[in-house]
């Protein structure tokens, strides 16, 4: 058992590996409807009661709070047996915890306990065509009529476009204000002015696309808090998420490993294993070094969070940017000793590779991460 965890955590872990060996451990990369896959595996992960530990206990959760390591370890978990389980488990964090924080009691109770139980899909749309990296440049807009607001604009890049029941959407209500006058709003997928205006295929598995506003009358009720807490009720969010990130790299990596082991076992070469080589025998133990080592971050990180520790936002940093960079490197040596059979479209390890990569990009790329981390330590020694 890890230092950071108590017995709870413990057997949440235990429930979920098995659940994922019985149910995703083979993997699944057809060519099938991705999206009424992900609907499915929604619905499979409420079944469960894994989504239950997205929200607070009031709305139907499990505990008063929402706890980073909760969500490290489902992640971690769910990332080992089948990447679109990972991802559709997060979005479900992600796309509902601005209404944990700043949701209405309305709010919370029309949300929270459908996505708890499977019934509603979330989704978190801050991303534009000219606003990654830098959210405070976003270009949409949500213009105050009356008791209305006038929204207008595109998202880009934004996870479960067309299948999300609900929309967690950031404008910008007062842009001479630039990041403070930045909004939350929830827009429910059939309001009119709302569009999915293309879909987006990327390597790995996952519904991702275009959103777009024309005129979207929103109600004053639609409003999260109050006008130009918009950003920080995302800074927010992504503090939470964003060491589950590195989680979900750890459990990509830790089945590359799982599969190296096995294939450098059974795999013969010049009358022996391949596992009896130096060479191979060191790459072993690079990786599950650098395995462990991304572990251990990572859940430091939320033990940091579910502790209110001040350091939590660079301990957040430093387990994104190890732990995704580290997954990188693992599948690829995994790959490497697979040799031409991890080239091999629909294998396990071709299928690692191309899931493992978009962790470095999402949530704040690793360019980011260093930047909050040199930034936190400058400001510690009173130099920034």
């Amino acid at each position: 058992m890890l230092p950071f965890f108590t017995q709870d955590h413990s057997a949440l872990q235990e429930q979920v590996r098995l659940w994922v060996e019985n149910n995703l451990f083979a993997g699944c990369d057809s060519e099938d409807d991705i999206e009424q896959r992900a609907r499915s595996v929604v619905q499979e992960l409420g079944a469960a009661g894994f989504l239950k530990r997205a929200v607070p206990r009031q709305f139907g959760g499990v505990r008063e709070q929402v706890e980073a390591r909760d969500l490290c370890i489902l992640r971690e978990e769910l990332a080992r047996g089948d990447a679109l389980a990972d991802t559709m488990f997060a979005l479900q964090a992600l796309g509902s915890y601005p209404i944990t924080l700043a949701g209405s009691s309305a709010q919370k109770q029309n949300y929270l306990p459908r996505v708890a139980n499977g019934a509603a899909i979330a989704a978190f749309a801050i991303t534009e065509p000219e606003a990654g990296s830098d959210v405070a440049s976003l270009q949409t807009t949500a213009v105050r009529q009356g008791e209305q607001f006038i929204l207008n604009g595109t998202k880009r890049f934004i996870s479960n476009a067309g299948i999300a029941n609900f929309y967690v959407v950031f404008a910008s209500t007062s842009p001479e204000k630039k990041a403070k006058g930045v909004s939350a709003f929830i827009v429910d997928a059939n309001t009119p002015g709302f569009a999915v205006k293309e879909k987006t295929k990327l390597i790995s598995p996952h519904p991702i696309g275009v959103l777009e506003f024309t005129d979207c009358r929103l109600p004053e009720a639609a409003l999260l808090v109050v006008e130009g807490d918009g950003l920080k009720i995302a800074l927010k969010t992504l503090d939470l998420l964003r060491c589950s990130v590195g989680a979900a790299a750890v459990g990509f990596a830790q089945r590359a490993l799982q599969e190296a082991i096995r294939y450098s076992k059974a795999r013969k070469q010049f009358g022996r294993a391949i596992a009896e080589f130096q060479g191979i025998e060191f790459k072993l133990a690079e990786m599950a070094t650098e395995l462990e080592a991304a572990r251990l971050l990572v859940y430091q990180a939320a033990w940091t969070h579910d502790s209110g520790n001040a350091d939590a936002k660079q301990k957040s940093s430093m387990a994104k940017f190890y732990a995704t960079e580290a997954a990188q490197r693992i599948v690829d040596q995994a790959l490497q000793m697979h040799g031409g059979n991890g080239l091999i479209a629909g294998s396990i390890m071709e299928r690692l590779y191309r899931d493992v990569r978009g962790l470095r990009i999402y949530e704040g790329t690793s360019e980011i991460q260093k930047l909050v981390i040199a930034r936190s330590l400058l400001k510690a020694t009173g130099n920034k």
